[in-house]
C-alpha cells in the first residue's frame, strides 16, 4: 500500500477531495460513446442532459432544460436554462443540442444510444434557448431520450472523426465537475466547476483511483484511503471489524441491474431451444444467491426489473431439475459419450462474476455438461470477445432504466456493430411487439405488452437470468448532507461537504 501515499498526499493542496475507485481505465469520456461503466460513471460528473430523473425515480425533471412540454402528442418543446456555461467559458445554447442530435444519428459514429433517437423526425432551433423536437409518431420514451449528455458544438463542429478524437480524453462539458488530470492506470481527477449553473459543488475535487484488483480496492476502503466504495456481501458479513462501522455508514438497497449468462445464438449448439432449456434447468439460482451474496440479492426471473410496470410476477424463475435437464440434452443429441461442451467468458472487473462462473461450471457438471472458463481484463473482454461476438457464452450484467427499452436488447436491428443485442436474438413476433410498444403512451397498455415480452423472452432462454444483487455502499462518515433515496445516494452530491 506504500505506493498510494504520494498520490493521496498530492491532493492535500485542495480544500476537500472525495476519493473513489474505478476498476478500469475509462475508454472514452464522451457521453454518446461511453459504453463501459468507468467511462459512463466519470462522464456523468462532466456532462448534463436536458432532463433527468428525480431522486425517487418517479418523475422526469429539468436539467439543462429549465422547462419542457408537449405541444401535441408528437411535438416536444424544451426551454433551456440561460445561465449554463461550458467548462471553457462559452455559453451553452440550442445549437449544442442540435449538434449532439446530428452527431448521434451520423453514420460516422457507432453508438448504441443512437437507437433511442430513431423516432425523432426533426430537431429545430427555435431561438438560442428553445428547441423543438418533432417525432414521427408518439414515443413512450420521448422525454427520457434527452437524458443523453450534450456535446459542445463550438469545439466539435469541425471534428472529422469523433470516435478517435482527443476530445474523448480531454472532455469539455457543462457538468458540476471538469477534468483536471487523466493518468491512465493511476488517477483521474475532476475539479469543481466554479460557474456550474446550480452552484459550485462543495467538495473541491473527486479523485478516481484506477485499481483493477478488487482486493486492493477493498483494503484501500478499509484503510480509509477511499471515501466511498461498494462492498460485496462476503466482505460485509465476514471481513469487516466493528471499527469499520464506526468510520463508515452503510446504505443497502436492491440494485437497478441484473446478471445473466447469455448464449451466442449464432452458434449451432445454442440454436436448439432444448439445449438452452436444459442449461436453465441444470442451474440452481437460489444456491448462487446464497453462496455469492449471503442472501443480499434475489433470484432474477426475467429481463425487466421488479417494481417496474414491465415486470411479470406470473413468470417464476426455473427450479433446478437435473433429471429433466439430462432428458432434454439427450433429445438434443448429447450424452456421456458426446457431452455438450462450451466456454463461459467473463471479466475480472467484478469480484462476483468469476466465482459465479465457477459455481455454474460445477452445477452444470451434474448434468454431464463440460464447461471451460475464460476470465479476462475488462477492456480486452469487451474488445476481443463481447463486441466482435467471439464467444460461446458470456457472463455479464445490465443496468436498466426505470422505463425499459426492449429495442436496445431484444430487437433484431440491435444485433449490429455497437449494438446491445450481443447474443444475436431474433424473433419476428418480438420485433413486431417492440415496434407496436414504441408508440404506446397509455401506461396500462404498455405494461401489458411488456409483460407479454417478458414471458416470451424467458420461455426462449436467450439468456439465463441469474440474480439481482443488492447495492451495498459504504460512505465515510466525514461526508455530510448525504440523503439516501430510491435512486441511491448520488442525486444531491453537489451539496455534499467533507
Amino acid at each position: 500500500m506504500r505506493y498510494l501515499l504520494p498520490l493521496i498526499l498530492s491532493f492535500h493542496l485542495f480544500a476537500s477531495t472525495l476519493h473513489l475507485a474505478t476498476s478500469t481505465n475509462p475508454a472514452r469520456l464522451n457521453p454518446i460513446l461511453a459504453t463501459d461503466s468507468s467511462s459512463s460513471e466519470i462522464s456523468g460528473f462532466i456532462f448534463n442532459g436536458l432532463v433527468k430523473y428525480d431522486k425517487d425515480l418517479s418523475t422526469i425533471v429539468g436539467d439543462l432544460a429549465e422547462s419542457f412540454y408537449f405541444e401535441d402528442e408528437k411535438t416536444l418543446l424544451f426551454k433551456l436554462r440561460s445561465n449554463v456555461k461550458w467548462h471553457d467559458g462559452e455559453k451553452f445554447t440550442a445549437k449544442d443540442v442540435l449538434f449532439t442530435y446530428n452527431t448521434l444519428i451520423s453514420p460516422k459514429i457507432s453508438s448504441p444510444y443512437s437507437s433511442s433517437f430513431r423516432f425523432v423526425d426533426s430537431v429545430e432551433v427555435v431561438d438560442a434557448l428553445t428547441i423543438r423536437v418533432r417525432y414521427k409518431e408518439p414515443y413512450f420514451k420521448a422525454l427520457e431520450t434527452w437524458m443523453m449528455g450534450i456535446l459542445p458544438e463550438h469545439l466539435l463542429r469541425d471534428e472529422q472523426n469523433l470516435m478517435s478524437s482527443s476530445f474523448n480524453t480531454n472532455p469539455i462539458g457543462t457538468g458540476p465537475y471538469k477534468l483536471y488530470q487523466l493518468e491512465y492506470s493511476k488517477n483521474i481527477v475532476l475539479s469543481a466547476f466554479d460557474d456550474y449553473f446550480e452552484g459550485r459543488a462543495k467538495i473541491d475535487t473527486i479523485s478516481f483511483h484506477v485499481i483493477a484488483d478488487s482486493m486492493t480496492r477493498f483494503l484501500m476502503l478499509k484503510s480509509g484511503a477511499l471515501d466511498i466504495g461498494s462492498i460485496e456481501p462476503m466482505q460485509y458479513e465476514r471481513q469487516l471489524e466493528k471499527s469499520f462501522f464506526d468510520k463508515f455508514n452503510i446504505y443497502e438497497n436492491i440494485s437497478q441491474s441484473y446478471t445473466y449468462l447469455g448464449f451466442n445464438l449464432r452458434l449451432e449448439k445454442f440454436k436448439n431451444p432444448k439445449v438452452r432449456e436444459a442449461l436453465s434447468l441444470a442451474i440452481n439460482r437460489e444456491e448462487l444467491v446464497k453462496i455469492l451474496f449471503f442472501d443480499h440479492a434475489k433470484v432474477c426471473s426475467g429481463p425487466f426489473l421488479p417494481a417496474t410496470s414491465a415486470f411479470n410476477e406470473d413468470v417464476k424463475a426455473p427450479k433446478q431439475n437435473i433429471k429433466r435437464a439430462k432428458e432434454l440434452l439427450r433429445e438434443a443429441g448429447y450424452d456421456e459419450n458426446n457431452p455438450l461442451t462450451f466456454e463461459i467468458a467473463t471479466s475480472n472487473s467484478s469480484d462476483v462474476r468469476p466465482y459465479a462462473a465457477q459455481i455454474i461450471q460445477h452445477q452444470l457438471k451434474d448434468s454431464g455438461v463440460v464447461v471451460t472458463l475464460r476470465v479476462m481484463e475488462w477492456q480486452a473482454f469487451l474488445n476481443m470477445v463481447v463486441f466482435p461476438n467471439k464467444f460461446d457464452s458470456v457472463l455479464l450484467g445490465w443496468g436498466l432504466s426505470p422505463t425499459p427499452d426492449p429495442y436496445m436488447f431484444w430487437h433484431s436491428d440491435s444485433d449490429k456493430q455497437g449494438g446491445f443485442n450481443l447474443v444475436g436474438y431474433h424473433n419476428e413476433e418480438m420485433n413486431k411487439m417492440i415496434k407496436e410498444s414504441q408508440s404506446m403512451v397509455d401506461a396500462k397498455e404498455l405494461s401489458l405488452i411488456w409483460k407479454k415480452m417478458f414471458k416470451i423472452i424467458t420461455d426462449e432462454n436467450p439468456y439465463l437470468f441469474l440474480f439481482i444483487p443488492n447495492s451495498i455502499t459504504t460512505v465515510n462518515k466525514e461526508i455530510k448532507n448525504i440523503v439516501s433515496s430510491p435512486s441511491g445516494i448520488w442525486h444531491n452530491y453537489i451539496k455534499w461537504e467533507k
